[in-house]
């Protein structure tokens, strides 16, 4: 029998958890080491040449994209090189990379300003490979993974932003069709998506946990409408959908009646470990950048290296950034072990993203009059960030469900 300790915790159980907290290997495997290192040398010699030209086009007001003309080459190198694919099912032409060696593409991915996402985008994506049905699978998943079409995801509202169980947008049942009103905000890829992935109140008693379904809406149905493009800070652009009597096929309800929540969240943690790993990336080249420019630049006779605020800003950022990984990585090992990390994912939401604000504050600052500039990729890096720290939960919620299940226990 275990002895209780006058707080009621007992010594072995904790020995237990230790153990079982040693169990990850901080380090990527031979293979996934070599594909971190592949899609590095992508960033660095496709998607950072591009960087002139966006940081131009967002200056002027026309958001930090990509023509068709240079996402096209794009395309076609990533794919040349099997970068295509990587966290779908291997059945369906996928690579089936587990969540760790994805936190190393992403950090890669993340060391950029290029908006450029290898295909499919892996929160949709995960959250469809949890839900469809043979029918589905074949006409929604499976041209998604191969790179021909566009996914958008429908959840935000006015007024239901951080709380999806307040969403009120409703989806009735009439015949063969389901009949849904509503309006939803905030949705990335709208008027290019070819499906839309919505989610819906099918009973409102039930609430939240057992009254949210989730529904595949194609582009172009009746009553589905982008009543407009909102710009965002960072180069970025977010459309408000209107739902007017939108009928949607029976066989479109993607999972189960009711059960939209459980996947929807699946879908949430994807893009916030996601959303880590670019944080890692994006403070590891603020903080490259700050040491190489630090040597160089003098001030008062002495170069900025040698001032002890810098040099404690690159201590703080490489301490950080190291905690920050490892953190990333630990959650990631959790989720492929079938764990339950939702407290990781959100502290590594919540840290990730106020890492890199006050890493790339920092480094801003220590570039002076031309950290200021739109010139640099400084400035778009820190509107992406904080972007980040409110879409997908804001940093606040985060720290209040850390809480929660912490008080709960």
């Amino acid at each position: 029998m275990e002895r209780s300790t006058a707080r009621g915790v007992r010594p072995n159980s904790i020995r237990r958890e230790l153990k079982r907290g040693l169990e990850m290997e901080f380090a990527l495997s031979e293979e996934h080491r070599m594909l971190k290192d592949l899609v590095a040398r992508f960033v660095l010699d496709e998607l950072i040449p591009l960087e002139p030209v966006v940081l131009a086009r967002e200056a002027q007001g026309q958001g930090a994209t990509l023509t068709r003309e240079e996402r096209e080459p794009l395309d076609a190198k990533s794919r040349e090189l099997g970068l295509w694919g990587l966290d779908a099912p291997s059945d369906i032409g996928g690579s089936d990379l587990p969540v760790v060696a994805m936190i190393g593409v992403d950090e890669e991915i993340g060391r950029t300003v290029t908006p450029y996402v290898l295909p499919p985008d892996s929160p949709n994506l995960r959250m469809m490979m949890a839900t469809v049905n043979e029918s589905q699978r074949a006409k929604y998943l499976a041209p998604y993974i191969r790179g021909e079409t566009i996914s958008a995801i429908g959840i935000s509202e006015p007024g239901a932003g951080a709380d999806p169980a307040a969403m009120i947008t409703r989806a009735v049942k009439d015949g063969d069709n389901w009949v849904i009103n509503g309006r939803k905000i905030w949705v990335s890829r709208a008027a290019e998506a070819d499906f839309t992935i919505l989610m819906a109140v099918t009973d409102r008693a039930e609430g939240g946990r057992g009254g949210i379904s989730a529904f595949l809406v194609d582009k172009g149905t009746p009553g589905f409408n982008v009543v407009r493009r909102i710009p965002m800070i960072g180069g970025a652009f977010t459309y408000e959908i209107a739902l007017e009597d939108c009928r949607v096929p029976a066989e479109n309800l993607l999972g189960k009646q009711g059960q939209g929540f459980v996947p929807m969240q699946l879908r949430l943690s994807t893009r916030r470990v996601q959303m880590a790993s670019w944080c890692v990336g994006i403070s590891q080249r603020a903080m490259d950048m700050m040491c190489e420019y630090a040597p160089q630049r003098r001030t008062f006779g002495a170069p900025l290296s040698e001032r002890q605020a810098i040099q404690w800003w690159i201590a703080d950022a490489a301490t950080r950034i190291h905690a920050c990984r490892l953190m990333t990585y630990d959650a990631g090992w959790k989720i492929d072990q079938g764990r339950d990390a939702r407290s990781e994912v959100s502290m590594i939401k919540a840290f990730g993203t106020e890492m890199a604000w006050e890493i790339l504050d920092h480094a801003m600052q220590m570039f002076g009059a031309m950290g200021m500039t739109k010139e640099m990729p400084l400035q778009l890096m820190a509107s992406q960030v904080r972007n980040m720290r409110i879409y997908e939960g804001p940093t606040e919620v985060h720290r209040w469900v850390i809480a929660r299940n912490l008080l709960r226990r």
